[in-house]
């Protein structure tokens, strides 16, 4: 292209290319790129233009050649298909008439800020530096698939997309709008504050640093808000105050450090709101005001800490396999058991096991046995009515084992009872002049505990109501050393 052919605002691009100059075509310095279909000739640059410079324009000694465009209008398509770019593309507050084209381009920098694009096509895009889409307004799909960059993915307070008409379903949607998947983010994606009016997709990413979601809006009700299947991040994940209307997808995700979720709304009623199942993190974050409407699944998942008040679980939760090692913050467990009635599939002795195992961790072990007591209580009730019978005498004598001073308060008062009535009312002795001294007390001794005798049992013969008392007493010692015997070995099992 010739220099004649320019007009004066691509004259001024042109001159300052070399140099890598500023042009500034705003009006006002707090200008940005929303109002670009009203600009004048003296605002606008044909893309062909700047894709002339980019790919083969003036060079000044000494300087770094580039773009670096402020406010301009740049009508047509700026296509720099499987381009090699060696020079710095800026191209602040700008208003394009139609979505670049960066398919396959190899790139130093791409800086976009405040712009406003009808979307953006740069899949399988390396970028040696930053990729910058921060506050700019796309109402198309934004496509970074297969992106190689080096540094990191900036679109912080951008706005991708715009909202559906009331009643149209999110799912016919024809393409995600933001995707990111199968790419290698060198360091972070800084996302904050960033709304996306449709489905976000990074599966398969590799992040070096942190993915930064605080205060953004993923929205696509009914649908899937964030697919993260197999995401790889390096530090963090943070969702700070994160509003995600949809499905919120990490399976299978690798986060060694925080997913932090604190005063998050995530929100699929009906459906499934946060599917986390079959990830690796560090430490996930649940504060008490976050909020959760939908289904939690967390199955086959290992976490290093797991921080969830009570109150934070929805109706429905799935937590099969889910292994954690600790769980904050630390409350009776009176108030963590009822979490796991909400179980969709029913009965999981896994979850009460994995629960119990989290407060031995911290030396609570008053907390794992109560949970253990719980786990049986519960198994109990999945029994027919029959089987249920031993299951309650255990429980109510001595508490599955749980509870052995229980065991011993029975044993007393029992114990008691049979020396006051044997007191007052001597039996007989079967063998008058060979029977030893009457003892009350080692008598209802011999009665309640059979492995013991002292030889009064054998001595002497109740009569009447006290001779049913005797059976009594034998039968319910027998019961209660049984099941004490069935206590004392499960506990050591468990051991």
């Amino acid at each position: 292209m010739e220099i004649t052919e320019l007009t004066p605002a691509e004259r001024r691009v042109w001159d300052a290319f070399p140099r890598g100059e500023g042009v500034d075509f705003r009006e006002h310095p707090d200008e940005t790129g929303a109002v670009g279909e009203t600009w004048g000739p003296e605002r606008t640059v044909r893309a062909e233009v700047l894709s002339a410079l980019l790919l083969g324009g003036p060079t000044a000694a000494g300087q770094v050649a580039g773009i670096n465009i402020r406010g301009a209008r740049i009508v047509g398509k700026l296509n720099l298909k499987y381009a090699v770019v060696e020079h710095p593309i800026r191209l602040r507050a700008c208003w394009f008439e139609r979505k670049p084209l960066l398919y396959g381009a190899q790139l130093r920098v791409f800086v976009a800020n405040d712009s406003t694009l009808p979307g953006l096509t740069a899949d399988t895009v390396r970028v040696d530096t930053s990729l910058r889409l921060s506050c700019c307004t796309i109402t198309g799909p934004v496509r970074l698939s297969g992106a190689r960059i080096g540094g990191g993915l900036f679109i912080r307070r951008a706005v991708i997309g715009t909202p559906q008409p009331a009643g149209e379903a999110t799912q016919e949607r024809p393409e995600p709008l933001l995707q990111v998947n199968h790419a290698d983010i060198g360091t972070d994606i800084i996302a904050m504050e960033l709304t996306v009016h449709g489905q976000t997709r990074i599966n398969g990413t590799t992040v070096g640093g942190q993915i930064n979601l605080d205060d953004s809006r993923l929205l696509a009700p009914g649908a899937i808000a964030l697919h993260a299947e197999n995401l790889t991040v390096g530090t963090d994940l943070r969702g700070h105050r994160l509003e995600a209307r949809g499905l919120f997808n990490l399976t299978g995700s690798r986060i060694p450090g925080q997913l932090y979720l604190g005063r998050a709304v995530l929100g699929n009623p009906g459906g499934v709101a946060l599917r986390a199942s079959s990830c690796v993190i560090g430490e996930v974050w649940l504060n008490s005001v976050a909020t959760i409407q939908g289904t939690v699944t967390l199955r086959r998942s290992q976490f290093d800490m797991l921080l969830v008040p009570p109150t934070t679980w929805p109706e429905k939760i799935r937590m099969e396999g889910l292994t954690y090692r600790t769980l904050a913050p630390h409350l009776p467990a009176e108030e963590r058991l009822p979490a796991l009635e909400r179980e969709e599939s029913g009965y999981l002795p896994y979850s009460y096991e994995q629960l119990a195992a989290s407060y031995r961790t911290v030396g609570d072990e008053a907390a794992a046995r109560t949970v253990q007591l719980a786990k049986l209580r519960r198994h109990r009730r999945t029994l027919p009515r029959r089987a249920r019978l031993w299951g309650l005498l255990q429980d109510a004598t001595v508490g599955y084992g749980f509870r052995p001073l229980r065991a011993a308060g029975w044993l007393l008062a029992l114990l008691m009872s049979g020396t006051v009535a044997f007191w007052l009312h001597h039996p007989r002795p079967l063998k008058a002049g060979e029977a030893p001294e009457f003892n009350p007390v080692f008598y209802t001794i011999d009665l309640m505990l059979p492995i013991i005798g002292f030889g009064q049992e054998e001595a002497f013969a109740p009569a009447g109501w006290y001779q049913w008392l005797s059976y009594l007493l034998i039968v319910t010692g027998w019961v209660l050393a049984t099941t004490t015997a069935a206590g004392v070995s499960r506990s050591l099992q468990r051991q």
